[in-house]
């Protein structure tokens, strides 16, 4: 390991050298200077595990519909969670709705102002913690993600992996010990946007990087080396069958998910979930689908085409199965929400069902 821990030339010489390059860079962001904490925060909460381009029109959605944090705690769940709809990891929703009730409630509206009870919320890292403590009070937290590993670890050339205990320790006290406390927002995003636009995973600018000179992973010709994780994910897959159930007026089946799965408190048609794609005998044999089933069906069941989506741990498949009944049973009625085709628009569905209802394969007439 190539960083030595003392070696505070080298740690002023990136402090300096970070907040020079930052002088001229221009990446215009609307949170950018923002001391509003709250709206921090939800562009923080947004921000996470999404990319710019992708949160920024949510980021603008979210802000004109709830100006304040009291007006995101009194917002309805639904049309909360329809808001975020394609944004992806809904437990960032869940947890942001939780929390501006508590600000709410606990704190009168107003944003806790010390970086303990900042990370003290739910939903809220040592990283928001950071940004938020930082952007709107001044306070000397630095930012450690995935921008700040790489550009640290490959500056100073750490072969630490980054998703180790002993190596989340070290580039945290690395990252507090390089920010520069008289201006810790402007520090925290300099390195963020230098990871962001130029310390890039793949193609970084290391030819018109002014601190090429003293990166040691630069110097090495090892960029690819850093930063780097013990751990290999290992995803599985599972594979859904949900079954439209229409009924002459037009109207289909739908439920919320409030398991301790994925896709909480989101919507979707009835789901039976299979070890392997399902053929249509195999569906009919199926618990699920005699409950809802008694009454006969109209015509043979219309797969769709496979959709897939990938999560963090898991590959989903989904075929969409189209099936026309007459009227609908004792079980589905007492089970399921009943709704017109044209009102799907009104509910928040995962990502996958998104895709099929913009999809004309199965040319149900849903949108």
């Amino acid at each position: 390991m190539f960083y030595i821990m003392n070696e505070k030339k080298k740690e002023q010489y990136f402090t300096e050298g970070l907040l020079n390059w930052y002088k001229t860079s221009d990446r215009p962001m609307p949170w950018k200077g923002e001391r509003n904490p709250y709206l921090i925060w939800l562009s923080e909460i947004i921000l996470q595990q999404t990319r710019v381009e992708q949160g920024l029109p949510y980021y603008e959605r979210f802000k004109a519909k709830y100006p304040t944090v009291i007006d995101l705690a009194n917002a309805p769940e639904d049309e909360l969670m329809k808001l975020w709809e394609g944004l992806g990891y809904y437990s960032r929703a869940r947890n942001l709705h939780a929390t501006a009730k508590i600000i709410t409630t606990e704190y009168k509206g107003i944003f806790p102002k010390d970086y303990k009870t900042i990370l003290s919320l739910k939903g809220v890292g040592p990283y928001t913690a950071a940004a938020i403590s930082s952007f709107a009070y001044g306070l000397p937290h630095a930012v450690v993600d995935g921008n700040v590993y790489r550009v640290l670890s490959r500056f100073f050339g750490i072969d630490l992996a980054i998703d180790s205990t002993l190596g989340k320790k070290e580039f945290t006290k690395l990252a507090q010990t390089v920010l520069d406390v008289t201006d810790p927002g402007v520090y925290n995003q300099a390195i963020m946007d230098f990871g962001a636009t130029y310390c890039m995973p793949k193609k970084p600018k290391c030819q018109s990087c002014n601190l090429k000179n003293s990166c040691v992973a630069f110097q090495e010709q090892a960029i690819a080396k850093y930063p780097f994780k013990a751990k290999k994910l290992k995803k599985r897959s599972r594979y859904f069958n949900f079954l439209l159930i229409e009924n002459a007026k037009g109207q289909l089946l739908i439920e919320k998910r409030i398991g301790k799965d994925i896709w909480q408190q989101l919507y979707q048609f009835p789901l039976i979930e299979m070890e392997a794609i399902a053929d249509e005998s195999i569906l009919r044999e199926q618990d699920l689908f005699k409950h809802l089933l008694e009454a006969d069906i109209l015509e043979n069941l219309s797969p769709s085409k496979p959709f897939s989506q990938m999560l963090s741990h898991q590959k989903i498949i989904a075929t969409f199965w189209k099936i026309k009944v007459a009227k609908y049973s004792k079980a589905a009625k007492s089970d399921f929400k009943i709704v017109f085709s044209e009102e799907l628009e009104n509910y928040a569905f995962p990502r996958i069902i998104d895709l099929f209802l913009q999809d004309k394969t199965l040319y149900l007439d849903v949108r």
